[in-house]
């Protein structure tokens, strides 16, 4: 891919996507856990910490949620070393700035997935295996988590989708991912066509990727669909 000789600087910000995504899923998904436990909580101050959350996240732009973290965030990180001293300005890197954006916003997202998943799975079970004398931690991971995943994957292959996406808006705080690099080549060339539509065909490719690994995934965790395979 030589694109006038911007091939190679969309491909290194196609990786830098990647790695925001996968970064942001991974966080994203234990925020998530996280959650929905708390939302299915005994503690009503649990109940209301997670409603308060998904609420306000949900409610807010991702954009907004980018830039509050990465202006916000300088501005914390400068008072709080501020006392102890320390008057330089501190920079929080775009790619932080946007994985904690992201994995909040998908965190609150996924904490509604997990929550219908986890009801979905009959009491029974919960009740059978504390009998049997396991811990409810115990439960939890050995039990009711292998089938929340197999319940929660379609939903989770969306907002991955969404997620994907998503991460062009860190762009804006200057991190080189495929549409700052797509900018660039734009401001060179003076040619926003070719570019853009170079960019618009990488994230199709990578929706297209992700797609298919979500559909792999929910064969794979779904036991008739490997018995009919046999």
């Amino acid at each position: 891919m030589d694109l006038l000789g911007f091939g190679d600087l969309l491909l290194s910000g196609t990786w830098v996507t990647i790695k925001l995504a996968l970064t942001s899923l991974c966080f994203g998904l234990i925020f998530g856990l996280i959650g929905a436990s708390a939302k299915l909580s005994g503690s009503w101050i649990a109940r209301t910490l997670a409603t308060l959350y998904t609420t306000f996240v949900r409610g807010i732009p991702e954009l907004l949620l980018v830039l509050t973290i990465y202006f916000g965030g300088s501005m914390v990180l400068m008072a709080i070393a501020s006392n102890f001293g320390y008057d330089e300005y501190i920079e929080i890197s775009a790619f932080a700035a946007g994985v904690a954006a992201l994995s909040i916003a998908f965190g609150a997202y996924s904490t509604e997935v997990f929550r219908a998943a986890i009801q979905a799975i009959p009491k029974g079970q919960w009740e059978s295996a504390q009998a049997l004398g396991m811990t409810p931690l115990k439960v939890f991971f050995r039990i009711i988590l292998p089938q929340v995943w197999r319940l929660a994957l379609p939903g989770l292959g969306n907002l991955f989708q969404v997620l994907l996406k998503d991460t062009a808006l860190v762009s804006v705080v200057g991190l080189s991912d495929i549409m700052r690099q797509a900018y660039v080549a734009t401001g060179s060339t003076k040619q926003p066509f070719t570019f853009y539509m170079a960019a618009a065909l990488i994230y199709l490719g990578l929706t297209i990727l992700s797609t298919s690994m979500t559909t792999w995934l929910e064969r794979r965790a779904d036991p008739a669909a490997r018995g009919a395979r046999a």
